[in-house]
Parts: C-alpha cells; sequence; structure tokens
C-alpha cells in the first residue's frame, strides 16, 4: 500500500509540475515592425503527439530573416516566435534531442512534434546539434531524395561556406560523390576544399559553368543544389551533364529566370525544387527517419560535423541576423540560450 501511494503521489508531483511549467512566463525574440525584441511569453503548451523542449540552443537561418523582413510568414497555427531548429532536453523525459521546428526556436521553451526530434550524438555538445536538423533534412531532402545524388556522380554546390554549402559538402563527399562548389572567396573555398569539396570555384573571379566543365572533362555535372536563382539558372543549366537534376531551394537573386527550352530537351534535365516549413508533420517526420537510418552514423562516426562560426546569447538575436547577412561567416550562427 505504500509503496502504491508513493507511486501515485510521484506521478501527481510530476503531473504538477509540468502543469505549473507550462504556466510559466520565459524568455523568446519576436519580431515588431522588421526588428527583433527581446520580450516574455507564456512557456508553449504542447499539443497532442507533441513535446515540450527545454532549449539550449537555436540555429540561424536565412528563413528566419525572410520571416523578419514580413516575406515568410509561418504556416498557420504556428507561433510567430522565428526558429527553425533547436537543441534541448524533452521536458517530460529528460531525453536530450535536436529538433525540426516549422517556427519558435529563439526561446528558452519550444515545442515540437515527437517525431521530428532526433537524439543527439553523443560525440556532439548542445551547440553542435543546434546546427543540424534544419540544415540536414534541407539537404537530404533537396539532394538525395529529389536530386537522386547517386555514389560517383558530380554535385555543384552553391554557396560552399553557408551553413547548407558546410553540410551538403559533407554529405555527399561520404555518400561517395565528387564535389565541386562555389564561394565567395579565396578563404572559403579553402574551407570548402577541406571539408571534402574536389573544386571550390571563387564565383567572384571565375565562372563555375567553364571551370566545372572543365574538371568535368565537358561532360557537366550531375546534380546542383542551387539556393541562389535568378541568373544563376540558365548558367547552372549550361552546367549541367545530360540527365541532369536541378534543385532549387532558395532564390537570393529572384524568382524569376529566363531559360532555353530546347537545352531542358536535349539534355533531358529535370528542374525540381522544394520547401520544407508548409510540408505536413507526417512528411517531415518520415524524413526525420530516413535521415537516423541513413545520416545518423556518419555524424556518430565524424564523417560528417557541423561547422560553428560564432554564438550569441539570446539577446543577441539581433546581431545574429546582421552577421548572417553581412555573409563573411563560414558555417552556422548559434544563439546559446541555456
Amino acid at each position: 500500500m505504500h509503496v502504491l501511494l508513493l507511486f501515485f503521489c510521484t506521478k501527481a508531483l510530476k503531473i504538477t509540475h509540468m502543469t505549473d511549467e507550462t504556466q510559466q512566463m520565459m524568455k523568446a525574440v519576436e519580431i515588431e515592425s522588421g526588428i527583433l525584441r527581446l520580450t516574455d511569453r507564456p512557456v508553449p503548451v504542447p499539443a497532442t503527439g507533441e513535446v515540450l523542449i527545454r532549449v539550449y540552443a537555436a540555429g540561424i537561418n536565412r528563413p528566419d530573416i525572410i520571416q523578419r523582413l514580413g516575406k515568410y510568414p509561418p504556416p498557420p497555427g504556428i507561433t510567430d516566435i522565428p526558429g527553425l531548429e533547436v537543441a534541448g532536453e524533452i521536458v517530460e523525459s529528460g531525453e536530450k534531442i535536436c529538433a525540426l521546428l516549422a517556427g519558435g526556436g529563439y526561446a528558452e521553451y519550444a515545442v515540437a512534434p515527437a517525431g521530428q526530434c532526433l537524439p543527439i550524438p553523443e560525440n556532439l555538445d548542445m551547440i553542435q546539434a543546434a546546427a543540424l536538423p534544419e540544415t540536414i533534412f534541407t539537404v537530404w531532402n533537396n539532394l538525395f531524395k529529389r536530386g537522386h545524388l547517386q555514389y560517383g556522380e558530380t554535385a555543384l554546390i552553391h554557396g560552399g561556406a553557408s551553413g547548407i554549402g558546410t553540410t551538403a559538402i559533407q554529405m555527399a563527399k561520404a555518400w561517395g560523390a565528387t564535389v565541386i562548389t562555389t564561394a565567395g572567396s579565396d578563404e572559403k573555398c579553402g574551407a570548402c576544399q577541406e571539408l571534402g569539396a574536389d573544386l571550390a570555384i571563387n564565383y567572384k573571379t571565375q565562372d563555375f559553368v567553364e571551370e566545372s566543365r572543365n574538371f568535368t572533362e565537358g561532360k557537366g555535372v550531375d546534380v546542383i543544389l542551387d539556393m541562389i536563382g535568378g541568373d544563376y539558372l540558365p548558367r547552372n543549366i549550361d552546367a549541367l551533364a545530360e540527365d541532369g537534376r536541378h534543385v532549387s531551394i532558395a532564390f537570393m537573386k529572384g524568382i524569376r529566370a529566363e531559360i532555353d527550352i530546347k537545352t531542358i530537351m536535349q539534355k533531358r534535365l529535370t528542374l525540381t525544387g522544394s520547401t520544407l516549413r508548409p510540408r505536413p508533420v507526417a512528411e517531415k517526420e518520415a524524413l526525420a527517419q530516413e535521415i537516423k537510418e541513413h545520416i545518423w552514423p556518419l555524424i556518430e562516426s565524424g564523417q560528417i560535423m557541423p561547422v560553428i562560426f560564432k554564438t550569441f546569447s539570446l539577446a543577441q538575436a539581433s546581431e545574429a541576423h546582421q552577421a548572417l547577412e553581412k555573409g563573411d561567416h563560414i558555417g552556422k550562427l548559434i544563439l546559446k540560450i541555456l
């Protein structure tokens, strides 16, 4: 009887703690007229199928900047607090995880669908783990699932020094591909080669179409992962090999381009792309399971490691955005929250 009473008392205390926890206030960053502002918000309450996360660190990504500028609103029902990836601890279980979010990462607490949480590899700390979800999910979904990159093929990855770029280089190399990348300085090109790129092209001083064609002895590249858009698209088409695949994940140079349809037909090219944030939870959970099976062992073995450029406090979120917009970084910028 005493044992049963102790059990039920313990469970009651745990439930009371959780109820109190969800009613507490937390520090968070909100967007007000295009400005990031530290404020107090209620700790979010997880819905069915979600978990409450005590956030230790959160990744900074370019979509956060676009949201701040009013051009990328959160999906219906999602918090207006920015932030698409976190590392932390599930409040109820104490499990250390990193998670892909649709929003809410710039805060002391966040909620995420349980299926979008992945265990933190033992060889990574919280800061490193916070750099994984958005980039890993994006690269896996686009370079491998949509771009169908295969062993022995050649991939051209634009923006090689970015968070996406540094991740994509390592994932493609671990997959057995030859990697060509572009970056905006000799220093960044050197960093990309240290990560495994077979050829790094300074796009400010070199023509990536010509350089990639020379490197492949005129064949062209099999897959292009492009975050630039605009006038890069017709140049990318020129750089592709027959049966090549072009995957768009952003459009930093604009959403419109003029392309040669005849070339697409003659080379039998595939042009595709995707956005991750508005996709159904079930699709993102399926991606998480694939990533856990195929990519997590490569992280645990050290073949893929997040590249951290700089960390900021939650109160310095605005400075972090300025640093990302400046473009001098190599790798990821992280908010250290706990």
